[in-house]
C-alpha cells in the first residue's frame, strides 16, 4: 500500500488562510506534494463537518480535462456548477497553469462570495504577468517544498533501520521527493524515478516555456549549478566554467537558463547580505538545489562533498521556517541570515567541528558579530548543545527535527 507522508506544516499554511477572502496559490516543484496536501486539506475539511458536496477538485494534468484546459470559459463553468446550493464551496484546482487564460477564470470566481479557492502551480510565472495585475493584493503564494527531514523521518518510520543518522544517509543520497518513501530499498528505482521527474521538469517547465533550442547547454548549467552547490556565482563564472563541454553559453544566455531554472523551483538563488551597510550586494549569488537526490541522480552518488549536501539541506529547511533567508557579508562569511528586524538569527554549517582549528575557523565570523541575535553552529557531530560565548551549537539532525 503506498505510503501517504503527513504535511503538519502544509496543511497549517492552508488553515491558517481558510476561508479568508483571498486566493490560496501553493506552488513549488513537481511532484513536491501539492496535490496530495490539497487532498489532505480538503480531507479534513470534511472530516470537520464540511459536506463533501461543499468540495470540489480537479485535476488538470489528467488528459479526461483536457477541454478545461484548453478554454478558461470551460473551467468557470465546470466551477460554477458544482457549487453548493449553500454555505462556502471549497474549490481545488490543481496545476492551474495549463489552462489557457486561467487568470480570467481565477478573477472572476474571486467576485463570488460563497467560493474560497486554493490553487497549485508548478512554475513561478503563474504569478507574473496578467494574473498580478488582475489580483494585487487578493492572493497569496503558500511556497511548499519536498519532504522536510521529519516529515520523511515519520514516511520512513517502519524502515529496517529506524535510526535518525541511518534515515539521514538516505534522505541525503535518495532525496526529498515524497513518491520516494515508496520506492526504497530499491534505490535503482528510485534514481530512475528522479532522473524521469528532472526530465518532465525540464521539458514542461524549462525547455516549453522559455523555447530553449540548446538542451545540452541547458543541462551543462545544471550540473555546473549541482556541483557548486553553495559557492558564489555569477553569470560569467558559469559560462566560462562550461568551457570543457565545448558549449559555452554567452552570460545572457546563462541568464535565460537561470531564471527558468529558478522559476521552475529546481533552484533557489540566496543574495549576499552586508551586515555592516545592511544592503544586498551586486555580484554573484548562491544556488541551492530544491532536493539532494536530484543532485545524486545527475551526479551520482559517491558519499563525497557530504558538506556542501549538509549546507544544502539546512537551507531548504531554513527556507520552510522563514520566507527570508540570505548569506551574510562582514569580516567573515555567514552562511545564512534568517528573518527580519528582531527575528534576525545567523546560522553557521559545518559537517564536523572537532579539529579545534576548525572550531575556531566557524566560530569566527559569528563572534565578529557585536548585535545580541541568537547565533547557531550546526554540525553533524553528534554531542548534546554547547554554548560559545553565546553561539550555540547543536547537533543539525536534532535541529532537523525540531528537538
Amino acid at each position: 500500500m503506498a505510503v501517504t507522508v503527513d504535511r503538519p506544516n502544509g496543511l497549517a499554511m492552508l488553515r491558517r488562510w481558510r476561508d479568508r477572502p483571498v486566493i490560496k496559490v501553493v506552488t513549488g516543484v513537481r511532484r513536491c506534494g501539492k496535490s496530495t496536501l490539497l487532498d489532505l486539506f480538503r480531507t479534513e475539511l470534511i472530516a470537520g463537518g464540511v459536506p463533501e458536496a461543499n468540495t470540489a477538485k480537479l485535476s488538470l494534468e489528467d488528459v479526461d480535462n483536457a477541454e478545461l484546459a484548453a478554454d478558461h470559459r470551460l473551467l468557470h463553468q465546470w466551477v460554477v456548477s458544482r457549487l453548493a446550493e449553500s454555505g462556502t464551496t471549497y474549490v481545488f484546482l490543481d496545476e492551474i497553469q495549463l489552462v489557457d487564460g486561467f487568470e480570467k477564470a481565477v478573477n472572476s470566481l474571486l467576485l463570488r462570495s460563497n467560493v474560497d479557492l486554493y490553487l497549485t502551480g508548478s512554475n513561478a510565472s503563474l504569478l507574473s504577468g496578467e494574473l498580478a495585475t488582475l489580483l494585487a493584493g487578493r492572493y497569496v503564494e503558500l511556497p511548499l517544498l519536498p519532504l522536510s527531514f521529519a516529515e520523511f523521518v515519520d514516511g520512513r518510520r517502519h524502515a529496517p533501520d529506524s535510526s535518525i543518522t541511518a534515515l539521514y544517509a538516505e534522505y541525503v543520497r535518495f532525496g526529498e521527493f515524497p513518491f520516494v518513501v515508496n520506492l526504497l530499498p530499491d534505490s535503482a528505482a528510485v534514481r530512475d524515478y528522479l532522473q524521469g521527474l528532472l526530465n518532465t521538469v525540464l521539458l514542461k517547465d524549462v525547455v516549453a516555456r522559455k523555447g530553449v533550442s540548446n538542451v545540452a547547454a541547458l543541462e551543462d548549467v545544471i550540473r555546473f549549478l549541482m556541483h557548486n552547490i553553495g559557492a558564489l556565482t555569477s553569470l560569467r563564472r558559469v559560462s566560462a566554467g562550461l568551457d570543457a563541454s565545448g558549449r559555452r553559453p554567452s552570460a545572457t544566455t546563462v541568464d535565460s537558463y537561470l531564471d527558468a531554472l529558478t522559476k521552475a523551483y529546481l533552484f533557489y538563488p540566496v543574495r549576499r547580505w552586508d551586515l555592516k551597510g545592511l544592503r544586498f550586494l551586486a555580484g554573484p549569488e548562491k544556488y541551492y538545489s530544491v532536493d539532494p537526490g536530484l543532485r545524486a541522480a545527475l551526479l551520482g552518488f559517491s558519499g563525497g562533498d557530504t558538506g556542501h549536501v549538509l549546507e544544502n539541506v539546512v537551507f531548504l529547511e531554513l527556507l520552510r521556517r522563514s520566507l527570508s533567508v540570505r548569506t551574510g557579508a562582514a569580516g567573515g562569511e555567514i552562511y545564512f541570515v534568517v528573518g527580519e528586524g528582531a527575528e534576525t538569527a545567523y546560522y553557521q554549517v559545518a559537517e564536523t567541528v572537532r579539529d579545534p582549528s576548525t572550531l575556531q575557523r566557524e566560530l569566527a565570523p559569528l563572534a565578529d558579530l557585536r548585535d545580541h541575535h541568537p547565533k547557531y553552529l550546526l554540525t553533524l557531530d553528534q554531542a548534546p548543545p554547547v554554548s560559545h560565548n553565546g553561539i550555540t551549537q547543536l547537533f543539525c539532525l536534532d535541529w532537523l527535527l525540531g528537538q
